[in-house]
C-alpha cells in the first residue's frame, strides 16, 4: 500500500458493564488496512458473544485481506461492494450456525464497520450501533439507527426525548445473521485532518447523550483517555449492557499543519 496521505491513530476497547454478566460487543482493527469493525451480538447461551465475534473475525480476515492487496487500485465502488461481499458471507455464516445448533437459535449481531481511503470514509451499518465524527468541537451522529424507536421518530409518532425514556431501545428492525440476507446501509463521507471518529454499541449511546459524548471527547486529548472516560461514563450512568468503543483520529500528512484539536475549551 501507499504511504496513506492521511495518518490514523487507533483505539478500541470493551466493558461488560455493570449489569451484564457475560461481554457479547466485540471490537476488531486492522491497522494495516485501515479498517475498524465493531459489534453487538444478541441470542441465548452466550450465542450473541458467538455471532458478534463471527462478523468481526469475517471483516478482519476477509475484507482486511482483501484492502491490503487491493484497495490502492480499487475504486471507492469496488471496495463497498467487497464490504458488501464480505457481510454478506458472514450474515450466511451466522443464520446457518443459528440453523444448526440450537444453542445458537436466534442469534444475530449489529455491525459498524468503517474503512478509511485517501480522503474518504466508506462507513456501512446494520442495527443500532452507531458511528460518530468529532469536527471543529462538533459531534454528529453520521449513522441512522435501524430500529423501531427510529422508525417511529421518522414517522412522526414520537420525538427524540420521548424515545431516549422508552423501554423498547433494544429493539432493532436490520441485524447480521437473523435472515438468509441482509443489507448493508453504506455511505461515504469525507476526511479532514484533526477529524474524530467514535464507533460504540448502545451500551454507551443508551446511557450518554451526545452532549455528555462531546464533552467527554473534548477533554481528553489522547484516544485511550477519552475511551476510558466514555467508559466510566457509561458504567457511573448505570451501565445497563455492555460497552464497546472504537475511536480512530484523523492526523495530518502535512506535521506543520494545524487541526483544530490543539484549540479545546
Amino acid at each position: 500500500m501507499p504511504v496513506p496521505v492521511m495518518p490514523l491513530e487507533f483505539f478500541s476497547a470493551t466493558d461488560t458493564g455493570r449489569a451484564r454478566k457475560n461481554n457479547e460487543d466485540c471490537v476488531a482493527v486492522h491497522e494495516g488496512a485501515r479498517l475498524a469493525a465493531l459489534a453487538d451480538g444478541m441470542g441465548g447461551y452466550l450465542a450473541g458473544e458467538v455471532a458478534s465475534s463471527m462478523v468481526t473475525s469475517f471483516v478482519v480476515t476477509e475484507l482486511g485481506r482483501w484492502l491490503e492487496q487491493a484497495s490502492s487500485e480499487a475504486t471507492d465502488a469496488e471496495v463497498r461492494r467487497a464490504m458488501d461481499i464480505c457481510v454478506d458471507n458472514a450474515n450466511r455464516a451466522i443464520f446457518n450456525a443459528s440453523n444448526s445448533n440450537p444453542h445458537y437459535a436466534g442469534m444475530g449481531t449489529t455491525l459498524v464497520l468503517a474503512v478509511f481511503r485517501e480522503g474518504l470514509l466508506l462507513l456501512g451499518h446494520v442495527g443500532d450501533s452507531r458511528a460518530y465524527r468529532m469536527r471543529g468541537g462538533h459531534l454528529v451522529q453520521v449513522t441512522h439507527d435501524h430500529s423501531l424507536l427510529q422508525e417511529q421518530i421518522d414517522a412522526g409518532l414520537i420525538t427524540a426525548e420521548q424515545a431516549a425514556l422508552s423501554s423498547n431501545k433494544n429493539l432493532v428492525t436490520r441485524a447480521v445473521g437473523v435472515e438468509e440476507t441482509v443489507l448493508l446501509e453504506t455511505h461515504v463521507h469525507e476526511l479532514m485532518p484533526g477529524d474524530t471518529y467514535l464507533l460504540c454499541s448502545d451500551g454507551l449511546s443508551d446511557m450518554l447523550d451526545d452532549t455528555s459524548i462531546a464533552y467527554l471527547l473534548l477533554d481528553n486529548e489522547s484516544l485511550p483517555s477519552a475511551g476510558a472516560a466514555l467508559i466510566a461514563a457509561a458504567n457511573d450512568a448505570g451501565g445497563k449492557d455492555n460497552i464497546a468503543v472504537i475511536l480512530v483520529r484523523v492526523h495530518s500528512s502535512n506535521p506543520v499543519a494545524r487541526s483544530w484539536w490543539p484549540f479545546r475549551r
